[in-house]
């Protein structure tokens, strides 16, 4: 029975889906790190995380059992994903579950901020009463720019336009603007444009503090900054510094540059104790909806690619989908993308007097993936011989039963 270890409070359908197809499930409250770390991945064959729990090289060196990993999550920038798909493990993530979760917080924060709640909350707790107009807006005719128009950031702007506002975009990539949103020729322009700002991008070298002193002081004066993307994304001592200015006049954070690992920890940040801002721990897809299908999401296709080998969702592996598996056994061989590697394969394949009925290639980069359909079981330990090749990375022998 294979076996899975489920870590970071994963939502308990996913250790119910995989249960259901006779995996062994171990879960822990908390990420890892340090030799707990590498002792999960040495012992198990599936590991699920969120995103607390780094996986480096290091991990992947050391993980001849690991066949797969989940993010439980949207981002997989947790995971070095170059070393996992040179060890042969796929990686899948669950990009869509969540997007509806994110969006609904991002229009709420905003119509918080615009009428400059979290200040007059604060000061009704502390037995004020502020009952004035001045300084709160609707959001009706305010325009919002989206910066990131994927998934999250287009959900953004259709909610956006449905209560009344102007959306502008801006992408690296182009995109097919939804509805009445508008694309914007650069950053700066959809900074400039806009009295609500929300970002949706990845974590990647190229977004590390996107919005550094420049970008920030293009808004204009008095607008909202919302981030739930990735902390790295904000140079937060500038947006602390500009909120006390003023020339930002409030801000929703929920991702920052560091994180604690878990709820016991401490958490600081140059942006505690100002008036209209609003933090949050990393919870804009933290709904209960949002996590069950997270978890039915990620377990099925760790479970497919356990059962078939079906890497369709795979994030750093070529994408394969095989059909219904009616042969005796099933050959699954991910190896370098070099010439000859799949001779050498079929080649294996004849000496054991193999016939091969079905068979399915895909490269990506350096990496190729062959899902091979054959007319009888390879016998026992056959698959270990095949890594005898260098450019053999991970090979796996699924039988009919």
């Amino acid at each position: 029975m294979a076996s899975a270890l489920l870590l970071e409070n994963i939502h308990a359908s996913g250790q119910q889906l995989l249960g259901r197809h006779q995996i062994d499930v171990a879960t822990q409250s908390k990420a890892l790190a340090g030799d707990a770390l590498l002792a999960a991945v040495r012992d198990h064959d599936l590991l699920g995380i969120r995103s607390a729990t780094h996986l480096g090289a290091e991990h992947f060196a050391n993980a001849q059992r690991l066949l797969t990993v989940g993010c439980f999550c949207i981002g997989t920038s947790q995971v070095d994903l170059g070393a996992a798909a040179h060890a042969g493990i796929p990686v899948f993530n669950a990009p869509f579950s969540n997007t509806r979760s994110v969006a609904e917080l991002v229009i709420g924060q905003t119509i918080m901020l615009m009428r400059r709640i979290p200040e007059k909350s604060r000061a009704a707790h502390q037995g004020q009463w502020q009952k004035t107009a001045k300084g709160s807006f609707e959001i009706r005719g305010k325009t919002m720019a989206v910066i990131g128009y994927g998934n999250i950031g287009a959900q953004v702007g259709i909610l956006a336009e449905a209560m009344g506002m102007r959306v502008v975009f801006y992408d690296v990539r182009p995109r097919l603007s939804i509805g009445g949103a508008v694309p914007m020729h650069s950053l700066e322009d959809a900074l400039a444009a806009a009295d609500v700002v929300t970002l949706h991008v990845p974590a990647t070298p190229q977004t590390r503090n996107l919005l550094n002193a420049k970008a920030l002081a293009a808004m204009r004066p008095g607008s909202i900054l919302l981030n739930a993307s990735r902390g790295t994304v904000v140079d937060i001592d500038t947006l602390a510094a500009m909120l006390d200015s003023g020339h930002i006049a409030g801000a929703a954070i929920d991702v920052f540059p560091e994180e604690p690992r878990s709820n016991t920890d401490p958490f600081v940040t140059p942006l505690q104790g100002k008036p209209n801002v609003i933090l949050t721990p990393h919870v804009g897809g933290s709904t209960e909806e949002a996590q069950e299908n997270i978890g039915v999401e990620v377990a099925t296709k760790l479970a497919n690619f356990l059962e078939t080998g079906a890497t369709i969702g795979a994030v750093n592996l070529p994408q394969i989908q095989p059909n219904p598996l009616d042969s005796p056994a099933r050959v699954l061989n991910i190896h370098y993308n070099r010439p000859g590697t799949l001779s050498h394969l079929n080649q294996a394949l004849a000496e054991i007097g193999a016939n091969i009925e079905a068979q399915q290639l895909q490269t990506e980069g350096d990496i190729g993936y062959v899902i091979t359909d054959i007319s009888l079981v390879p016998p026992a330990g056959w698959a270990d011989t095949l890594m005898q090749h260098e450019a053999f990375i991970r090979s796996r022998v699924i039988v009919n039963s």
